[in-house]
């Protein structure tokens, strides 16, 4: 017998383990790629029709923004952007837990940002249990090509994160990082 679906997108959003086989998710999960492959299948200079369906699929996003298309996600509703957004070809936003991304940012190709978790023990993964660490990213940050953003970081203002940096701990504002993992090569940047 399935568990209650809220009570499980509640635990997830919260943080706690909860049950990622459910049926309900692979349904969100599809409906979603419905609509990535509709937005990734539009014509790159029907800017406004782009604008429309983003709007659709994201929990909320700033009057001034653009995606190159493909984008990926996961469920959209969790990925919250502020104003003058940009993000370069290939961004893939795994969004179980909320992706908070402030204004004036700017994201390079192929960059990925996770907040799923898996556990470490082998029996327990395979039953489909998982949780998520929400990602948080401030305002002015220029994240480079290829960069990885793992769950539960947090970035702060003015950052800058280098081209192939894996983010695994907080990056303070003001500050540069490169590097896998990545480690502050700059901390004044004002």
């Amino acid at each position: 017998m399935e568990t209650n679906f809220e009570e499980e997108w509640q635990k997830m959003l919260s943080g706690e383990i909860y049950d990622a086989a459910h049926s309900e998710f692979h349904e969100r999960l599809v409906a979603t790629r419905r609509l990535m492959r509709e937005f990734n299948d539009m014509d790159p200079t029907d800017l406004d029709g782009q604008r429309t369906l983003m709007r659709r699929i994201l929990g909320r996003v700033g009057e001034r923004f653009h995606f190159n298309q493909p984008f990926r996600c996961d469920y959209g509703c969790n990925i919250l952007i502020g104003e003058n957004f940009f993000a370069n070809f290939n961004l893939t936003i795994l969004d179980e837990a909320t992706v908070t991304i402030g204004d004036n940012c700017f994201i390079g190709p192929n960059v990925s940002i996770y907040t799923a978790c898996h556990p470490l023990q082998e029996a327990l993964r395979n039953t489909g249990a998982e949780w998520a660490e929400a990602v948080s990213i401030g305002n002015s940050v220029w994240i480079g090509g290829g960069a990885t953003i793992l769950p539960g970081v947090k970035i702060g203002n003015n950052c800058i994160i280098g081209a192939g940096a894996v983010v695994t701990r907080n990056v303070p504002d003001n500050t540069a990082v490169a590097g896998n993992p990545a480690r502050p090569i700059r901390t004044d940047l004002q």
